[in-house]
């Protein structure tokens, strides 16, 4: 390919001899507390964002002073599962280096925010320390794989999430770089020539993301995955995945070429087809994705240009076998179930709801202290939500007692008081840290969400469950297309309210109004709130209402998953 037909990126990538770039030579530069553009693109693969305080910019600006430049460090933990001794250590690096949070984010694994650039390199090497890696986190590849975080009802459900574990190390780019770079590993001289046999020299043209869900629980979003599987399981037994492929989240503003996507499923392997399954749903991406135009580099946008038939046709010639017909499958439900749960080996399971997934320690909320508390004693080990909630899983009944008295120690049974909307409300970052945040999430989020309490109980809904999703731009982190509300930022203090979606994660949502401010905001919801509460029908959810009340705009794009198989 020649430079005028890649876009930028893919020429810093060509050139990065596998992700090193001169990244080592950024990282040493005493002048500034930034790394070189170039290098900083490079930067993502291993698992950080250069990012800056944006609240301060303006002040910095004034001072004559380069922004206030910081990274964001984020860890790669196959379906979001770790031990005490690693939460003990994310816990000292975000106290030591970092800005004193953790944070879950929407793909079950932990963001630390505010590490200096000089203190970079000695929080990758302690997360190493600790067995866990921030390879290919962000970046054009496969990333975090994530899981239903259901705590191993069944031994096919423990079997489900072996496979989340295989899927990520199968998966995950091959160069020594991030070794070298981090971990001060020397580079052999003369050895074996270095290369990427799935990813190839520039890697995939656009982000990846695999998800796998154990039905009737969709807690994990399969359908806005790049590769969903659907775990099958019959009389306790894995038979296999049904497969959907062409999911995402992002869009932009004013460009209609651009949307959310639910995935189409395709058919049904068994579990010992799984891995040459997603290689080459990978490498047709790889090979057919755009390379020129990022916006449209997704595989929902190369599955929408290719056709389905043709894409299906494509995969099946390359792994060497077709794929079976789909299975039938149910989901109802896919959010987080708060409180005790009990497994299947006599242990317990305890989710707490951690609002936005930041875990700090503030006046009357010592959320960190807590969580290093319960992780001193904890016998069993942590889970992370897709809904950035957390699970203390596999706790002996005989440690019950203990475990729920720090819980209340440290004021993290707040779960028990949830209004129901509150029960599922998901923000992204957004400001001030975010580069592409156009409008505050998680800092709006406390300030929202009273005033809904408010108007739901007006009407008598205040424990009905509803799927809130905040998110300070287009580009789809908190997965803002799948709530029954949604608000995506336009401008500070202006959002689009999208409504409509169900609650099971198989219908997009619609755009009700374009870039209006909370007033207007609380109005409408105010009038669609009371219509719910006169005239839905027994179980009808709120999105499911408004559709059947026909009160949302006509849908540009396919809103329902589609079967193809």
């Amino acid at each position: 390919m020649s430079d005028s037909t890649v876009s930028e990126l893919e020429q810093i990538k060509a050139r990065s001899r596998l992700l090193r770039g001169t990244l080592v030579d950024s990282l040493a530069d005493p002048i500034t507390g930034a790394i070189s553009e170039d290098d900083n693109k490079l930067l993502k693969f291993h698992g950080s964002y250069q990012q800056d305080d944006r609240d301060l910019r303006e002040e910095r600006r004034k001072q004559k002073l380069e922004p206030a430049y910081q990274f964001m460090v984020r860890a790669r933990l196959a379906g979001g599962v770790l031990s005490p001794a690693q939460w003990l250590s994310f816990d000292h690096i975000a106290r030591t280096w970092a800005n004193g949070t953790l944070r879950i984010t929407t793909r079950q694994t932990f963001q630390l925010h505010g590490i200096l650039k000089r203190n970079l390199k000695r929080s990758i090497a302690a997360m190493n320390a600790a067995l866990v890696s921030t390879i290919a986190a962000c970046g054009d590849v496969n990333r975090n794989v994530v899981a239903s975080a259901n705590p191993v009802q069944t031994p096919a459900h423990r079997l489900a999430y072996r496979w989340t574990e295989r899927l990520s190390e199968h998966l995950k780019p091959k160069t020594r770089a991030y070794h070298e770079i981090w971990l001060d590993e020397q580079r052999v001289a003369g050895g074996e020539e270095e290369s990427e046999p799935l990813y190839g020299p520039t890697y995939l043209p656009r982000k990846f993301k695999i998800g796998i869900a154990v039905p009737p629980t969709n807690d994990v979003d399969v359908f806005a995955q790049d590769l969903g599987l659907i775990a099958i399981i019959e009389h306790g037994e894995l038979l296999g995945f049904n497969v959907a492929v062409g999911g995402g989240m992002g869009a932009s503003h004013g460009d209609p070429s651009t949307y959310p996507r639910l995935g189409s499923v395709i058919g049904f392997v068994v579990p010992e087809q799984l891995l040459r399954t997603a290689e080459g749903v990978i490498e047709v991406q790889r090979d057919q994705g755009d390379r020129k135009e990022r916006k449209h580099a997704r595989l929902k946008y190369t599955i929408d240009r290719l056709g389905l038939p043709a894409f299906k046709a494509e995969l099946e010639r390359r792994i060497g076998f077709s794929l079976q017909p789909s299975r039938a499958f149910r989901f109802d439900h896919n959010g987080d179930r708060y409180g005790w749960t009990e497994g299947d080996v006599g242990r317990w399971h305890l989710t707490l709801q951690i609002e936005s997934g930041r875990l700090a320690d503030l006046p009357g909320q010592p959320h960190l202290s807590g969580l290093r508390a319960i992780a001193e004693v904890h016998q069993g080990d942590f889970r992370l939500t897709c809904n950035q909630n957390l699970i203390v899983a596999n706790v002996p009944a005989t440690q019950r007692a203990q475990i729920d008295a720090l819980v209340a120690e440290h004021k993290l049974d707040g779960h028990r008081r949830l209004s129901g909307i509150r029960q599922h409300a998901v923000a992204c970052v957004a400001l001030p840290t975010c580069g592409l945040a156009m409008a505050e999430s998680e800092r709006y989020l406390p300030q929202l969400l009273p005033k809904l309490e408010a108007l739901l109980d007006r009407h008598g809904l205040r424990d009905e469950p509803i799927l809130l999703r905040l998110s300070g731009c287009p580009n789809g982190c908190s997965r803002p297309y799948l709530g029954e509300i949604a608000l995506i930022g336009r401008a500070i203090g202006r959002y689009d309210l999208r409504l409509g979606a169900d609650f099971a994660g198989r219908r997009l949502n619609r755009t009700l109004r374009e870039n209006v401010d909370e007033t207007e905001i609380l109005r409408e919801l105010d009038t669609l709130f009371a219509r719910y509460a006169s005239e839905r029908q027994e179980g009808e959810r709120f999105g499911d209402f408004l559709v059947r009340s026909d009160v949302l705009p006509a849908a540009r794009h396919a809103i329902d998953v589609e079967v193809f198989a």
